[in-house]
């Protein structure tokens, strides 16, 4: 017994055909339902010193790529979703903090239109001076045409804390649309 399966589109959740068929057993692909766009990927260019206690937008002005122009890596540091383009979004971000004595806490935070949506933090106890510490968030968002994303870093270890920049350890932010 052979099953058939007849439909002359296959689309996404919206209106994008993924797959078409003229009837006559000739299929057409449109690659561009596919795609996870938009996506971007920024990191650090130079090391960013963070007072104690104070929350502070991070600066990731390096971009690695950004399919649709949406990350503003010289004056905002934030992902903005464009036009056309809501939907459902992976984001993430890492950071590596310089050396940090004593108290050791790390918080970082994602933000929606100036919201926290996202928290993550590390703290260690130890009385070692000089630790470095890799701390990244992430989280999918149901995000709207113009909402924007960035990220914000708090430490409590006594004194200003210079966070990398360093490629081979890294320091990112992150995105990439996953449905509609």
């Amino acid at each position: 017994m052979t099953s058939k399966l007849k439909v002359n589109i296959l689309a996404d959740g919206g209106d994008n055909a993924i797959l078409t068929s003229d009837g006559s057993g000739s299929l057409t692909i449109n690659n561009a339902g596919l795609k996870m766009t938009p996506a971007f990927a920024a990191k650090m260019s130079a090391a960013q010193s963070i007072s104690n206690d104070t929350s502070t937008k991070i600066a990731y002005n390096s971009e690695v790529y950004d399919t649709d122009s949406a990350y503003d890596h010289s004056s905002n540091y934030r992902f903005t979703v464009p036009s056309g383009k809501a939907g459902k979004y992976f984001i993430g971000a890492s950071i590596r903090s310089g050396s940090i004595t004593d108290q050791k806490k790390i918080t970082m935070n994602l933000f929606v239109n100036g919201s926290e949506v996202a928290e993550h933090y590390a703290q260690v106890a130890s009385s070692n001076g000089g630790e470095q510490y890799t701390i990244g968030v992430f989280k999918t968002f149901n995000l709207s045409a113009g909402d924007y994303i960035e990220v914000f870093v708090l430490h409590q270890s006594g004194g200003s804390v210079s966070f990398s920049s360093s490629s081979s350890i890294g320091s990112y932010f992150y995105g990439y649309r996953i449905g509609t």
